[in-house]
């Protein structure tokens, strides 16, 4: 007798992707991916009036997540956010790309979009 598996996260194999800004990859096979658990600085024009958008320097973050993902990524999905981006926890190798955009002063933890707090739970710079 065979029993289904129930698969609770998909790791997909290393994959190239480029930077949107500095929380968001657009993937080949995947499509647009956001870091889980941090905001990074909005590019120019895409921070609403009336809305806090997290500090910093938006094109420096954005050249920074480039790099971290220029030589591809490994992306474990965990949910679907309000616009249809997948959430993930993103390597390059053996580093967290939402921890070291955090390392990096690139991004600011959120702790309400770390479900689970996987990303805490691995990087000591996800701090609220």
């Amino acid at each position: 007798m065979i029993l289904p598996i129930l698969i609770l996260s998909i790791w997909t194999p290393p994959t190239t992707c480029t930077a949107v800004d500095g929380d968001t990859l657009r993937c080949d096979e995947i499509g647009r991916v956001r870091l889980l658990g941090i905001d990074a600085p909005e590019m120019p024009g895409h921070c609403r009036k009336g809305r806090v958008c997290a500090p910093g320097d938006p094109v420096a973050s954005k050249k920074a997540l480039e790099k971290l993902a220029a030589r591809g990524v490994t992306i474990s999905p965990v949910t679907r956010d309000r616009y249809g981006r997948t959430v993930a926890q993103v390597y390059a190798g053996d580093k967290n790309l939402a921890c070291e955009q955090l390392r990096a002063g690139r991004a600011v933890y959120v702790e309400k979009w770390d479900n689970g707090h996987r990303l805490a739970k691995e990087c000591r710079y996800a701090r609220p």
